[in-house]
């Protein structure tokens, strides 16, 4: 398997963010949402996995005193089954750690049975149900958390 780096995410990235975003998502951010994000959103804090410079992962998050959202993670398809996805989520847990951030939260679509498990692996818990919470099916999203 390639190596790949995590390091913060850089305006510089966003082609390349807008390209896994593309490929990942009925629903997509904007590339104006991520400058936004990156540049004028005080709680935000987003990540990119790299193999040779080359962004094939992101994750973001928001943090609000001794919570975290997650906000969006994605991972290039072709570089999907590699645990890039799982090396991101728990760089957000070394981040939130760090700060004293104890608790952290996420929305899932209910039928993404590969993200229910990586958030079951790395300790997060189904606590509710958002009915009809994405725009594009009407799809329910799961809502799970993860306690110190």
């Amino acid at each position: 398997m390639n190596e790949y780096v995590i390091r913060e995410m850089k305006i510089e990235d966003l082609e390349e963010i807008m390209e896994i975003e593309n490929l990942s998502f009925s629903i997509t951010w904007s590339k104006e949402s991520f400058v936004y994000e990156l540049e004028k959103n005080s709680v935000a804090k987003y990540f990119v996995a790299t193999i040779k410079d080359c962004v094939v992962g992101y994750v973001g998050l928001w943090k609000i005193m001794d919570e975290a959202h997650i906000t969006n993670i994605a991972v290039h398809p072709h570089y999907r089954n590699k645990k890039i996805g799982e090396g991101l989520v728990m760089k957000i847990l070394e981040d939130c750690d760090a700060e004293k951030i104890t608790k952290l939260t996420l929305e899932v679509r209910e039928s993404n049975t590969v993200a229910l498990k990586l958030y079951g692996k790395m300790g997060f818990q189904p606590e509710g149900i958002r009915k009809a919470y994405y725009r594009d099916n009407k799809e329910n999203a799961i809502i799970m958390w993860k306690k110190a």
